[in-house]
């Protein structure tokens, strides 16, 4: 069993940045995949980025290439996802997710990351 726990959420206004953070526990770093998704009010939840375990292979929506970055310090069990340029259709709520293969096979497939956490609250104001 994994569980995670996201933190690092907030209000900023546009332009601004935040960074999340999210703590890991229970996972096996072989082969690997953590997720960052987001989901707006009446909207799907979408992949934001994601990043290998161990290899550190990354991953991005087209929408957040070149603003966002995810990293991970695997001495912490901690994955990050770091957030500039904000714009105020950024505003959702994001979650972390793990799935126990590598990201390549679907970094992006809501349906196989198995593990979620409770999710973080970011808003964007223009």
């Amino acid at each position: 069993q994994v569980q995670l726990v996201e933190s690092g959420g907030g209000s900023v206004q546009a332009g601004g940045s935040l960074r999340l953070a999210c703590a890991m526990s229970g996972a096996l770093y072989i082969n690997n995949c953590m997720g960052w998704f987001r989901q707006a009010p009446g909207k799907e939840r979408e992949g934001v980025a994601a990043v290998s375990i161990p290899g550190g292979r990354t991953y991005y929506a087209d929408s957040v290439m070149g603003r966002f970055t995810i990293s991970r310090d695997n001495a912490k069990n901690t994955v990050y996802l770091q957030m500039n340029s904000l714009k105020p259709e950024d505003t959702a709520m994001y979650y972390c997710a793990h799935q126990w293969r590598n990201c390549i096979y679907g970094w992006y497939d809501v349906s196989a990351y198995k593990s979620w956490g409770q999710g973080t609250q970011v808003t964007v104001s223009s």
